[in-house]
């Protein structure tokens, strides 16, 4: 389907013509889809509020949004959007000339949360937290602001795989980044449709089409992260055991309640002999 029309959008312009980019692109594009409608993540006639910080999975996400929108798979207004968060060294100017040279309606959004996460963590402590903190805060403003239903983010499988082994080793639960979450004021839901994408396929696309990938120094700099060290163990394992990420990837997909130790999930106490749960509860 997707080889019948070259550079459908703009955000397509001089994509390459192999045969291996026309396939990481319907892989992409169908995978999204896959997790869009298995999520439940469309309302049509509603606006989404795509949230771009110039990385590599960010401008995939925008890309695959409209490719999908183009198709008419995808009946939502797009609205991106940049929050500068004011980071020193930040090119500021990058992604409001990309939008614009792409014909994509944004907003680009001003606030100095830097200085705030600069003053509130002390020096050697993690940033993410505070950081995310004030982000999503600013975003929800955002997108009530532009009428939106949802913030859209580009957290890819990875992150959700990462995240899940961050709350198993440092925080003692079951637990990851969802596809779809409603925010806890209850009027916005937060996607992520990139949820079955790997990030490799993001890093080989963003590559492949030249985007201007704007790097996060802010924690990327700063050794020792939590899910820097639970990246190193993944790597280990997906290179001793090719294909072992897409493996626990699924098992997220594939829970037993029965077959773990919440009772809060499983009615443990009421189980009764003759009265055996169904298979994959």
């Amino acid at each position: 389907m997707l080889d019948d029309h070259d550079d459908i959008h703009p955000l397509f312009s001089g994509a390459p013509s192999t045969t291996e980019f026309k396939k990481l692109r319907k892989r992409i594009v169908r995978y999204t889809r896959e997790a869009i409608e298995q999520y439940g993540m469309i309302e049509p006639g509603t606006k989404w509020l795509v949230c771009l910080s110039g990385g590599k999975d960010s401008y995939t996400l925008l890309a695959v949004l409209y490719e999908l929108k183009w198709r008419g798979l995808l009946p939502v207004e797009l609205l991106a959007c940049n929050l500068d968060q004011g980071q020193p060294g930040f090119p500021a100017t990058v992604l409001p000339e990309f939008l614009e040279k792409m014909g994509v309606p944004n907003r680009i959004e001003y606030q100095d949360t830097y200085s705030i996460v600069m003053d509130k963590i002390p020096a050697g402590r993690t940033f993410c937290a505070l950081c995310s903190r004030l982000r999503r805060g600013n975003l929800y403003r955002i997108a009530r602001e532009e009428g939106c239903s949802a913030v859209v983010l580009g957290h890819h499988r990875d992150d959700i795989l990462e995240t899940f082994f961050m709350n198993l080793f440092h925080g003692g639960r079951l637990a990851t980044m969802p596809p779809k979450l409603l925010n806890e004021e209850g009027d916005l839901f937060v996607y992520r449709p990139l949820a079955h994408v790997a990030e490799a396929d993001c890093e080989k696309f963003a590559s492949a089409m030249n985007y201007p990938i704007i790097p996060c120094d802010l924690c990327g700099s700063q050794d020792g992260l939590q899910r820097q060290q639970v990246k190193q163990i993944l790597d280990g394992w997906e290179k001793n055991s090719p294909g072992r990420r897409q493996v626990m990837f699924r098992a997220l997909t594939n829970a037993r309640p029965s077959h773990l130790l919440d009772p809060k999930l499983f009615d443990f106490a009421g189980l009764m002999r003759g009265n055996a749960p169904e298979e994959g509860q």
